[in-house]
């Protein structure tokens, strides 16, 4: 279940001869091989959640030894990309959110390196692309996606503007090193994934293609917006929220998503299968806490380890404030989030089941002191910088006061929609199951307890289409029933 070494293979030769050309033997490393922009290197990476290092060789030369950029080292993350005499280096040595330096090639201990663009602490820099004139950056600010262009010659960074005020915008497949335009992506809760060709010396876009939706779709028929929820340490928690314009004013059925982990982010992008949901008058919302990488790494750091508890009290505060607000009301509103959300989820039922209407939990990870403690299972050792390793007696206790199969108590929960897949081999399918059976042993509620386990599906659920649609039908079958929609009409 980790990617850990390197082959090359010669075309036509017995894979089983292929020369190894370098192995990871830390089980808290993953290794990837990506090439430069340039196409003139190859790069070895090799990296956990919180530390990496990067080898390189000659795209020309792949059966040569690969040199080793800089060590590993606690806390520091880098990546490379090629550009001239320079290999360019994102990097949070010194840089909370990422700084990018220029180190010639032939001096790649850094003693002549030169910043290229400096560390913001309102902006992450997630990514940078070389081309012959300019730098495409993609990055965050203000929670949302963004895209800079870097000149070269001038040294000048400018932002890329869009007039929607929540979307999500994303460098696309750009393979060609010297040209002057690239093509990015674009998305937002009321705009369909778009597809724009930029001119890397104007900024201009051009429209090459937007993604039809079937049975038609008009933007202006939807109103998006953020909010934000305070919680008492003075963090504000941004709200994405979209609904039909048309809309009755008042509180409303609303579904709330959250994820928080990882450092992945949850972006607010077009939701075609929500429209279902979203034309009966639900509105749609994402909860940005932390944990995720929204407003940046400490927005990250600070939902991680034994900061962990930030990401469910984050949530709570962000449906208390939609309550508050009068978007909605505790029997109107539905939470949802999967894996690691699906622990969100868990937590958030044992902790405040007054709060909402149901809970749907898409293969929680819910048993996480038993997970932790078996280094044996796939991917254990790699989630230590994640969750803390629970054979320290401090995670331990911390995880065990979160974990949620171990919390759960004879009280009333609301509507239960539990998913599980038998070839899940991320969050194994015993434990949704055990999970419920303990919620069926001990809640003192009348309310629905449902387990759907896909007899044929991984983590991600069916892969064909039609299967996959099927799944989200049954999800939303179970929202609307909970809310008491209809669900045909």
């Amino acid at each position: 279940m980790r990617s850990y070494a390197v082959h090359v293979h010669p075309l036509g030769a017995d894979s089983r001869d292929d020369p190894l050309i370098y192995q990871e033997d830390d089980a808290v490393f993953s290794v990837r091989v990506e090439d430069s922009m340039s196409g003139a290197y190859l790069f070895l990476s090799s990296a956990s959640q919180e530390s990496s290092e990067v080898r390189y060789l000659r795209a020309d030369e792949p059966e040569a030894e690969a040199t080793l950029f800089a060590p590993r080292r606690p806390g520091v993350i880098y990546s490379l990309e090629h550009h001239g005499d320079d290999f360019l280096v994102l990097t949070n040595e010194d840089a909370l959110n990422f700084k990018l330096l220029a180190v010639p090639i032939a001096d790649r201990a850094g003693a002549k390196s030169r910043e290229v663009i400096a560390h913001r602490d309102e902006a992450l820099l997630e990514h940078v692309e070389p081309f012959a004139g300019q730098l495409l950056i993609s990055g965050r600010e203000d929670g949302l996606r963004r895209l800079w262009i870097h000149d070269l010659a001038t040294g000048e960074t400018r932002p890329l503007g869009f007039d929607e005020p929540i979307h999500s915008v994303w460098s696309a497949d750009n393979r060609e090193f010297h040209t002057a335009n690239a093509v990015i992506g674009y998305t937002s809760f009321v705009t369909p994934p778009s597809f724009f060709e930029l001119d890397l010396g104007t900024g201009e876009r051009t429209l090459l293609k937007r993604e039809e939706v079937v049975g038609g779709h008009d933007p202006d028929d939807y109103v998006s917006e953020r909010v934000e929820a305070t919680v008492p340490d003075g963090a504000c928690i941004p709200i994405s929220l979209v609904r039909r314009r048309d809309a009755p004013p008042g509180p409303r059925p609303l579904l709330l998503r959250g994820y928080g982990a990882y450092g992945i982010s949850a972006d607010p992008r077009f939701a075609r299968n929500a429209l279902s949901l979203i034309d009966r008058g639900v509105t749609y919302a994402i909860a940005h806490v932390r944990g995720g990488q929204e407003l940046g790494r400490a927005w990250y750091e600070d939902g991680k380890l034994l900061h962990k508890k930030n990401t469910f009290s984050d949530f709570i505060a962000c449906a208390e404030t939609l309550i508050d607000a009068g978007y909605t009301t505790p029997d109107q509103l539905v939470a949802n989030g999967g894996s690691a959300g699906g622990l969100l989820m868990g937590a958030v039922a044992n902790s405040r089941p007054d709060l909402f209407r149901a809970i749907v939990a898409e293969v929680p990870f819910v048993d996480v002191i038993r997970v932790m403690l078996d280094p044996s299972l796939p991917l254990t050792t790699g989630e230590f910088v994640e969750w803390g390793d629970p054979r320290d007696p401090a995670f331990y206790d911390y995880i065990h006061s979160y974990s949620p199969y171990d919390n759960v108590s004879d009280q009333a929960y609301p509507h239960l929609f539990i998913t599980a897949g038998l070839e899940d081999d991320q969050v194994p399918y015993w434990q949704p199951a055990k999970w419920t059976a303990k919620l069926r042993a001990v809640k003192c509620d009348q309310n629905l307890l449902l387990l759907r386990t896909n007899l044929g599906a991984g983590h991600r659920g069916d892969s064909g289409f039609y299967e996959a649609q099927r799944e989200v039908a049954s999800t939303y079958a179970f929202i609307l029933l909970a809310l008491g929609l209809n669900a045909l009409e």
